[in-house]
């Protein structure tokens, strides 16, 4: 007869490649059921965007059959506890991992980005909000197809507090809420702080494994200011291969390196890396250069998570108000989810090296 401790002892042969220790000893391993040939348990990945979770379920599968009895009927359901290194406090309490999406400037497609890591990872079953904290340019409104929605609120404590808006499984919070489309907004740096901090510290974001923040270009008052007073998990910079991108791209994140900052960097992202015409599938046109965000990775010691060609449904789709990432099977989407699974597993590896230091 096959006993549960069989199975636990052959599941310590089965490693997650990325905190390099087995699954038992991680905790990985849940609800261990065993009727006859029949085995039955669960496995608890740090984040539903594991990019190697198949890979794990078979081993799991392979392990048992191997240590234990090859006729054994294994069923492994895979689920998912998103793993946070700090706790936040008061109305960001909930939130587990806070991201901000940066570039050096304007016109890198950093609010595209941003707004397909978002809905990538909702589609893997996590939990996401995003805001949009281009004060001047708001577009997550347009992207979302919710330009004319308003958030709600609702009193706690004798204080107002919003209500995100949902669009595709993210919760949203934009200053495009609140103005006028066809309006410029007019603000110094102190009121477009202090609206900032209101759409993180005024509203009512619930559970969230991911909370991304979609910062405006440069090194302003803004992106300081968030560093300041955010909890900040760590900083994705975009950017395109041109020179001049590049170069406010470094600027950008030398910024987040800064000692008076000092916020984590977890990957850079290039965006309109190559052009491919459809009528030549298999040719790649480098129209803004080749290899500087790779440059840029080596150089600040962190891995570039996607290289996101010049596709034009990608901006159709934006426009559209539906992202591309929604779409299926499609090379755009394909690329866009397999970053936000990289972007998962890179937080899941600093949170587990920073869990233990300080255990």
């Amino acid at each position: 007869m096959i006993t549960e401790q069989q199975v636990i002892d052959a599941l310590k042969y089965v490693d997650d490649p990325d905190l390099k220790k087995d699954l038992v000893t991680l905790g990985m391993i849940k609800d261990v059921k065993v009727v006859g040939k029949q085995v039955s348990f669960t496995v608890v990945l740090t984040t539903p965007a594991c990019p190697m979770k198949d890979m794990i379920q078979n081993a799991c599968i392979n392990a048992v059959k191997h240590y234990v009895d090859k006729e054994a009927v294994v069923n492994v359901t895979m689920s998912s506890n998103v793993t946070q290194a700090k706790q936040n406090k008061d109305a960001l309490a909930g939130v587990r991992n806070i991201i901000a999406i940066a570039s050096g400037k304007g016109g890198v497609g950093k609010s595209t980005v941003a707004s397909n890591l978002a809905v990538a990872l909702a589609k893997q079953g996590a939990r996401v909000g995003l805001i949009d904290a281009d004060i001047y340019g708001p577009s997550i409104p347009i992207m979302f197809d919710v330009l004319n929605e308003k958030p709600a609120t609702q009193q706690i404590d004798g204080k107002n507090r919003m209500i995100p808006v949902e669009s595709y499984g993210v919760k949203l919070l934009s200053i495009g809420f609140f103005a006028d489309p066809s309006q410029a907004i007019i603000w110094r740096g102190p009121m477009a702080t202090k609206a900032l901090n209101q759409l993180c510290f005024d509203a009512l974001w619930g559970d969230l494994d991911y909370l991304f923040i979609d910062l405006p270009p440069g090194t302003g008052d803004i992106p300081m200011s968030l560093a300041a007073s955010v909890p900040l998990t760590g900083a994705v910079i975009v950017t395109t291969p041109q020179q001049v991108a590049l170069s406010d791209a470094r600027k950008g994140a030398a910024m987040f390196k800064h000692e008076h900052i000092n916020i984590p960097l977890l990957g850079v992202i290039e965006n309109m890396a190559w052009f491919t015409p459809a009528e030549l599938p298999n040719n790649k046109y480098f129209i803004f250069g080749k290899g500087g965000a790779q440059q840029l990775a080596d150089e600040f010691n962190i891995p570039l998570l996607a290289q996101i060609p010049i596709i034009q449904s990608i901006c159709e789709a934006g426009d559209a108000g539906s992202p591309v990432a929604l779409q299926t099977d499609t090379l755009q989407a394909l690329t866009f989810m397999d970053a936000a699974k990289k972007l998962a597993q890179t937080i899941a590896i600093k949170n587990a090296n920073e869990i233990a230091v300080t255990a």
